[in-house]
């Protein structure tokens, strides 16, 4: 079945399968982690029962997604050390102890809190509770912060030194994980996790709202999702845009087959928008294009000169088509995100977010298009790395281990029967608990955050009402 493919391209292939099934579940947890100590808050200082119906329905959705993105992040870092055992032996010494900070600062914090967010208001109170919450939520985005910094150091590596035995060897510590691209990883990441996540919440509201406009939990999480998607869908670009700039200066070549030019532009380079990748001819066929415009965008000047792909000797240039196309999905699905923030600003303008038919029928589609945009933008930025794990300094076909094309092409034939049966099943479960109405709990009726603080029933309605039931 795998005979006519290499121990490297299956390796690679299998390293991208287990990956991209892995990134979707940190990105919808981050958010979703952030978006539950928002709900838990609002309940505790205004006591409206529909952030705590919320708070306990997205709970179970997080509980879950959060297991699978554990699980599936344990699988794929056993294939360092079974496909790419020498690149884990080169790089050992600075990603390994990265690695480490992330499971012994950030795993261990989401896990000891995750218990007492889930199963124990009722027996901590909601102060700690409220603090075990926040601790979820900071600890999902400090494991996103180590991870994109060892992820960083592969495409802009800085503060290391190399030993006799080819190893890379820390010289810098601050400047290793503070490296050249880690600030625009970051945010770029952190930004697409919470529009994942708002989109997904937004697509549920929407659902629910087009069965029953009068929900009030359905309602309100839409509203949120909404202001979320109108306000960091703006910042998601710009932040692109300063990504796009710091990979100009330190990858130029991922930039150039992002942008399909083959060929250098002494007087301002076009922005081609769309066009067929000829890898044989080195052309862009079809192209639809704008004069000048990438200059602009690049360079910030309409006749500023962009060096073009064959400056790059053709053994160190990305695979350009892959790269071409999966850039112009993430920017295509931003603006379209961008679009749904604008119309629900102005339905909302109008009065009319709850009531507006074609905004709910749009955000409902627009539900995975996070996930989308994440590994459309994650296949950007690795493959644009390529042909190195290492950017400039090791190369893919040296970081394979020893092992022959048809042990890897089993066990990646293993993994995908594996991961679509159980990650199958729990995506299937996960949008079972998203096809359900969001409803209060009979004892959460009408009652605010003091009902486990030991206050009388008469006294916890006289503070519903005091604080607008």
């Amino acid at each position: 079945m795998f005979d006519s493919y290499t121990a490297e391209m299956l390796a690679r292939f299998q390293f991208a399968f287990t990956v991209s099934f892995h990134i979707i579940f940190p990105a919808f947890s981050i958010g979703l982690a952030s978006f539950l100590a928002v709900l838990n808050a609002m309940w505790l200082t205004t006591g409206r029962s529909a952030y705590r119906t919320l708070f306990d329905y997205w709970k179970k959705i997080f509980a879950i997604a959060f297991g699978m993105g554990v699980v599936s992040g344990i699988v794929m870092s056993y294939q360092f050390g079974t496909n790419w055992s020498v690149f884990s032996d080169k790089t050992g010494p600075i990603l390994g102890p990265l690695m480490a900070y992330e499971v012994l600062s950030a795993f261990f914090l989401e896990a000891g809190f995750l218990g007492i967010m889930l199963f124990g208001r009722e027996k901590v109170g909601n102060g700690l509770h409220m603090f075990a919450t926040a601790m979820v939520a900071f600890g999902t985005l400090l494991s996103a912060t180590w991870i994109l910094s060892v992820n960083s150091w592969m495409h802009t590596p800085a503060g290391y030194s190399i030993n006799d035995v080819g190893q890379f060897v820390p010289a810098d510590w601050w400047a290793a994980i503070f490296n050249p691209s880690f600030p625009y990883r970051l945010l770029h990441m952190v930004l697409a996790a919470y529009l994942t996540t708002a989109f997904v919440v937004g697509a549920v509201g929407a659902r629910h709202l087009l069965r029953d406009r009068t929900n009030p939990a359905a309602r309100l999480m839409f509203s949120m999702a909404m202001w979320m998607a109108a306000l960091a869908t703006p910042l998601q670009i710009g932040a692109g845009d300063f990504h796009g700039l710091n990979t100009l200066e330190y990858q130029p070549a991922k930039v150039m087959a992002m942008e399909g030019h083959y060929d250098s532009h002494p007087e301002g380079a076009p922005l081609i928008l769309f066009g067929i990748p000829n890898a044989e001819q080195k052309r862009i066929d079809y192209a639809i294009q704008i004069p000048k415009l990438s200059s602009l965008i690049l360079k910030h000047d309409l006749n500023a000169p962009l060096a073009g792909l064959d400056t790059i000797p053709d053994e160190d240039e990305p695979p350009v088509v892959i790269v071409f196309w999966s850039f112009r999905i993430m920017v295509a699905l931003g603006f379209a995100m961008l679009g749904v923030g604008l119309w629900s600003l102005w339905s909302r303008w109008r009065g009319s977010l709850y009531d507006a038919r074609w905004l709910h029928r749009a955000a409902l589609a627009m539900g995975p298009s996070g996930f989308v945009a994440v590994l459309a933008g994650w296949i950007t930025t690795e493959v644009g790395r390529q042909p190195f794990t290492v950017y400039g300094l090791l190369r893919t076909a040296d970081s394979l281990a020893p092992i022959e094309a048809p042990a890897v092409g089993a066990s990646l034939l293993a993994f995908i029967i594996v991961y679509f049966f159980v990650f199958g099943a729990g995506t299937f479960y996960i949008i079972r608990l998203m096809s359900r109405p969001p409803e209060p709990a009979a004892s959460d009726d009408d009652e605010g955050p003091t009902r486990a603080a030991g206050i009388t029933p008469v006294q916890q309605r006289r503070a519903a009402a005091t604080a607008g039931e």
